[in-house]
């Protein structure tokens, strides 16, 4: 790899007078590996995670872990920290080496691995990846791999501070004093148990006191103030064959007590002692000297918790756009470059995708007439309504394309450009999730259209009911129309209102222009349009006062699919 280790910074700005966007959370993520290569002779590999994030095409290594003396099956203590952004595709690669002592991690093919890439996101939503690592070219390294956990800091948002020492711990050296460490893991449901931390150690000392940590809620106890942690405390060895000193169970209900003036202290037991030992009290006891709690639930405790984005894109197919057989036509189907439609749709959809478990999209269309009969469909007054061919919900952006592209062929652009009935639409689905009472489900709507909207009354009508709802809609304006007076949708400028007065809950429409994009990156659109989603997602949360859902129980090994 010889990569330069640098702080990674990416730029995030948007065109015109779009503002840089600000990083929403920072992310934890914590490496584990199975069955790694045994590259050493006499040892086993002294395995070590190199982080890299893909930057302008380009991977830049973001951090490494530290390196774990001759194991095959390491779990690392190193929490790596990215910022995530919701309206991006971030995709990391990790790296393992094998370490060579002072050399540190090498770059030549005999120390490495494997590797697995993915993105910020997919980690984010599945909570837990289980992947096979690959060395080069594709093949398979073995039977090994890499499992990666996220969890969520933000600042002071969601995290305990805890601030551990022991006292009169045994001594394990023969020549000198106990080096003890403390490691807390976390008990799941199935027994099996997660490395929460790993203090620093504490060299030829058998009181130690160690250096206070963060560790964020959902990481230490999973949404649940009873769940069992199990705290245990090692003599380091060099040689990685650390002694164990002995243990301790609690809760973070139980932790609670030393908020304040208080402490809590705990025997730290060894039970082989216990069994052989008459008089045996303990091996030394573990002070917490303080705890500091902060609850504020963010856009990642929900998606963590099992909310899920549902996105629905609805395309105008109104005359104005042009006979999509015409190149001049905003619908025309390029075979070498993707129209401004389908740009903006890929863009925004590929964002989204990530965060739907299904991967089954809503995708209409408004103002075409509709075989057999080429009748545009709608309501009183010849509203169109959400209309489009008859097929079944397209799998994931693809299938959205394939629809998209499928359907201009059978039928007929005409109009008017109304889009109220489709965002009553996408609402009475999300009126019905609001009903369950729980953050389970958030909507999307994307609305692309090539002109001011002809039933602007009834859209600010509908979209003061939708501020109500678990949902945010996006207008992209396609093509060069003046789109002056779709800007009072936005919000931005004010607060929107109904015709009869009545002002909307939250702001939750985004418009912009495709136009100001169009010699941006293809990421830029969504960078603009879905920056505000995570707090119109939280808004209305907050607002009904549903906490998240404590995050179901991950499937072991879920994976992702083939190597990139």
């Amino acid at each position: 790899v010889g990569l330069e280790r640098r702080k990674l910074r990416l730029s995030r700005t948007t065109p015109g007078a779009q503002a840089s966007l600000a990083v929403l959370a920072k992310v934890e993520l914590r490496v584990s590996c199975k069955h790694l290569l045994d590259r050493d002779t006499l040892n086993k590999s002294d395995p070590c995670v190199l982080l890299l994030m893909q930057c302008q095409g380009q991977w830049t290594e973001v951090d490494r872990s530290e390196v774990i003396k001759s194991n095959l099956n390491p779990v690392f203590a190193k929490i790596f920290t990215v910022d995530y952004y919701f309206e991006e595709v971030q995709k990391l690669r990790f790296e393992v080496y094998d370490s060579h002592g002072h050399a540190g991690v090498g770059t030549h093919d005999d120390d490495f691995l494997g590797g697995m890439e993915c993105t910020v996101g997919q980690i984010v939503a599945q909570k837990r990846v289980t992947k096979p690592l690959f060395l080069k070219y594709g093949k398979f390294a073995g039977k090994s791999t890499i499992t990666v956990i996220s969890e969520e800091i933000s600042g002071n948002n969601g995290y305990v501070e805890l601030a551990f020492r022991a006292k009169k711990l045994d001594d394990k050296d023969l020549f000198s004093k106990s080096d003890p460490f403390l490691e807390i893991y976390r008990i799941d449901d199935d027994g099996s148990e997660q490395l929460v931390y790993r203090t620093e150690v504490v060299k030829n000392n058998l009181s130690p006191v160690w250096e206070p940590f963060k560790v964020s809620l959902n990481s230490l106890c999973s949404c649940e103030e009873q769940r069992k942690l199990r705290c245990v405390v090692w003599d380091y060895d060099s040689r990685g064959k650390h002694d164990f000193i002995g243990e301790f169970f609690t809760t973070f209900e139980e932790m609670q007590k030393a908020m304040g003036e208080n402490k809590v202290q705990w025997d730290c037991l060894n039970p082989k002692y216990k069994l052989k030992k008459r008089n045996y009290k303990n091996s030394g006891v573990v002070v917490l000297l303080d705890l500091k709690i902060h609850r504020v639930y963010s856009f990642l405790d929900y998606i963590m918790g099992g909310c899920q984005i549902h996105f629905t894109v609805a395309i105008d197919f109104t005359a104005s756009n042009g006979d999509p057989r015409n190149s001049c036509s905003l619908h025309y189907i390029n075979p070498y470059q993707p129209n401004e439609y389908l740009k903006a749709l890929v863009a925004v959809g590929e964002i989204c995708q990530d965060y739907d478990s299904d991967k089954k999209f809503s995708a209409l269309g408004f103002g075409a007439r509709i075989p057999p009969k080429y009748e545009v469909r709608g309501g009183p007054g010849g509203r169109a309504a959400p209309a489009s061919v008859r097929r079944p919900r397209p799998a994931g952006i693809q299938g959205v394309v394939e629809s998209y592209q499928s359907c201009l062929p059978k039928i007929q652009l005409y109009g008017p450009t109304n889009v109220a009935p489709i965002i009553s639409k996408v609402a009475r689905v999300a009126a019905d999730e609001e009903r369950t009472k729980e953050a389970s489900q958030y909507f999307i709507l994307l609305i692309l259209t090539d002109g001011v909207v002809t039933d602007m009354a009834d859209t600010r009508e509908a979209i003061v009911r939708a501020s109500y709802l678990p949902m945010s809609i996006i207008i992209v304006g396609v093509g060069n129309a003046d789109f002056t007076d779709m800007q009072i949708l936005d919000g931005d400028d004010g607060v929107l209102r109904s015709p009869k007065g009545e002002p909307v809950l939250r702001d939750i429409v985004q418009f912009v222009p495709f136009r100001e994009f169009k010699n941006a990156s293809p990421t830029a659109l969504a960078k603009c349009v879905l920056a505000e989603v995570p707090k119109q997602v939280v808004e209305y949360y907050s607002y009904k006062a549903f906490p998240p859902r404590c995050p179901q129980a991950e499937t072991p090994d879920s994976s992702l699919g083939s190597p990139q």
